[in-house]
């Protein structure tokens, strides 16, 4: 009776444990900066140590370890609306039942996203490079993941309200490879990055959208506003 008894014991212990399990689910991306600086433009390191970042999203939090802020609230991923990508909000609001992730409204003023206890603003001129980081947070398996886009929109409207996702997709800027990442064992918080040619606009401030594709029609986006200054 002592061994059934123990034998019944373990069985439940067993059974406790393996419905206490649950499986890590891969989280999804956003850009973490939209102006990143190489301590050496000779060597593209998206790491921490490799450089710095100096113009950021919308309400961007500083301080926070790379590739976390899908653990924090409100998240930094937003995804949208799968049903039709084409006419969804091109900025994650924080209101929409169907949005998950931070608030990246354009701000009034423009301003008020930026500085304080959020990153600053990018500020650059036509022609110049930006360069854009990422986390991979497990969508980029070195040597295992099939490639995926990110595009890059920038809104022709300066100093103006944010236009639609539609208008967005006919100002195409960029197309990166997703997967363009740092080796590095940890695949969550793996640096991945790209960069591109900022095109001719006049002076004055501009949406700028990081959309990236995960899946067909699956689309995650980062919202940011560029301020393009006179080229001296």
């Amino acid at each position: 009776m002592v061994l059934k008894s123990s034998f019944s014991v373990l069985i439940v212990a067993t059974l406790a444990v393996f419905s206490s399990y649950t499986p890590v689910a891969e989280a999804h991306s956003w850009a973490d900066c939209i102006d990143w600086k190489f301590n050496n433009p000779k060597k593209q390191d998206w790491t921490d140590k490799g450089g710095k970042c100096i113009g950021y999203a919308r309400r961007f939090p500083l301080g926070l370890p790379f590739g976390s802020l899908d653990s924090q609230y409100p998240n930094r991923h937003y995804q949208q609306d799968r049903s039709n990508p084409r006419m969804a909000l091109p900025c994650s609001n924080f209101k929409d039942g169907s949005t998950r992730g931070s608030d990246e409204t354009r701000a009034r003023p423009t301003s008020a996203a930026y500085n304080g206890k959020w990153g600053r603003m990018t500020t650059t001129t036509v022609g110049d490079t930006l360069c854009v980081r990422w986390p991979a947070k497990n969508h980029a398996k070195i040597g295992g993941s099939v490639p995926t886009t990110v595009f890059i929109h920038m809104s022709p409207v300066r100093n103006g309200k944010d236009i639609t996702q539609a208008m967005l997709l006919k100002n195409t800027i960029a197309k990166l490879q997703y997967t363009n990442c740092i080796p590095d064992a940890n695949e969550d918080r793996r640096a991945c990055g790209g960069c591109f040619k900022v095109p001719k606009r006049a002076p004055g401030t501009y949406l700028m959208q990081w959309r990236w594709e995960l899946n067909p029609g699956e689309f995650y986006t980062s919202c940011a506003d560029v301020k393009i200054k006179p080229k001296k």
